[in-house]
């Protein structure tokens, strides 16, 4: 079947929804970093959260374009995807290299948002984005895991039910390739929350709901494996590209978003006897960072299109990344700007998501990684880590 990577119904649609959620309420949010319970079950309740998941699991069934759409059109509305989108870029692990039982048992619950799958434990404090070198241990003991360790930045734990975790259940040691022996688990942490497993809250610069979390003999059923055990690697690096795409398209949000403020600003805004948007000090920022998101635009449905065509795009996942990320803060760099001193009120909400941008810069996927990426892996060039 051939999918219109517009999806304009989709995006009026969530546009639609997003009105019922102005800045107003995401300020609210913001400053009491409260997590914004009401949009993600008004998500919920429309579908969109269950967008990628499969018809026959009680899912809308759509390709990972139509995510990309509700991802963006929440962003452009001055909203905040980052509340929910985890359950669109895990879901392709589950659906991949999940078995029937699993499918059967969370994914129609997930669907109707009984269930929420939302949190992702891989992060550490001591590896970082060197996943290979993770310490959490899950250790087979009958027909149990016992899994001990720590994750970092796990966000939106609180929220959520259900966890994909990546552990090492072989040392490293004992492998040929230091990939080797991370498997991944299902964990439902509504039976440990509190007992073997404590979730901790990490106050940070945007709301984002992260926290540290500690596994203390945290005993796991075995049927939780996803798929084989020692592959768990491979699966997580399956879902980078979509993940990748999603981010991006949510920076294409963001940027536009900022455009729009700051170019109607910059026609209301009046300041020695003429609007500022006439001064070209003012328009160039703006119609430069306009430039840079169309560019980055294209090289996200280039990337959806090769994803959804079946196709090998990490090159193009990577490249829509990092230029979508470096046009959105560009963008939110110019929007300020233009705002001058309004721009640091939060009445205009322009410093909310001045800080929200700034985290794609380092995440999912820190710039510098992506760099390293492309001059390795497209350029031939030596690795340099």
């Amino acid at each position: 079947m051939k999918y219109d990577l517009d999806h304009k119904d989709i995006r009026e649609a969530v546009a639609k929804l997003c009105t019922q959620f102005a800045g107003v309420y995401w300020r609210k949010c913001d400053n009491a970093s409260y997590y914004p319970s009401d949009f993600v079950n008004a998500l919920t309740e429309g579908g969109y959260l269950s967008a990628l998941i499969p018809e026959e699991y009680g899912g809308l069934g759509l390709p990972l374009s139509a995510g990309a759409a509700i991802l963006e059109e929440i962003h452009r509305s001055g909203g905040n995807a980052a509340a929910c989108h985890a359950q669109m870029y895990t879901m392709g692990t589950v659906l991949r290299h999940g078995t029937k039982v699993q499918k059967r048992a969370y994914l129609p619950k997930i669907a109707s948002g009984e269930l929420r799958l939302q949190a992702f434990g891989v992060t550490e404090p001591t590896s970082g984005t060197d996943t290979t070198n993770l310490r959490t241990v899950a250790q087979k003991v009958g027909d149990t895991y016992v899994v001990n360790g720590q994750k970092i930045w796990t966000s939106r734990a609180e929220h959520s039910d259900l966890m994909l975790l990546l552990a090492r259940t072989t040392p490293k040691g004992d492998v040929k390739k230091k990939t080797d022996g991370l498997s991944v688990f299902l964990v439902d942490m509504r039976e440990v929350r509190g007992s073997s497993l404590s979730i901790r809250p990490i106050k940070t610069m945007m709301n984002h709901a992260t926290t540290e979390l500690f596994f203390d003999d945290m005993i796991i059923p075995a049927d939780t494996l996803v798929g084989e055990e020692g592959q768990g690697f491979r699966y997580i690096l399956s879902g980078m590209n979509a993940e990748r795409l999603l981010i991006a398209a949510e920076c294409i949000g963001d940027a536009k978003w900022f455009i729009e403020k700051a170019t109607s600003y910059a026609a209301d805004r009046t300041v020695f006897q003429r609007p500022i948007g006439q001064n070209q000090g003012i328009q160039f920022p703006i119609a430069k960072a306009y430039a840079n998101m169309r560019a980055a635009e294209l090289m996200v449905r280039e990337g959806l299109r090769l994803y959804e065509a079946g196709g090998t795009n990490g090159e193009e996942a990577n490249l829509a990344k990092l230029l979508a990320a470096d046009a959105s803060w560009a963008a939110a760099e110019a929007c300020l700007q233009t705002h001058g001193g309004f721009g640091f009120a939060q009445e205009y909400d322009v410093e909310r998501k001045y800080r929200e941008a700034r985290l794609y810069q380092v995440a999912p996927i820190s710039t510098n990684l992506i760099l390293s990426y492309i001059a390795e892996h497209v350029l031939g060039m030596a690795r340099s880590y």
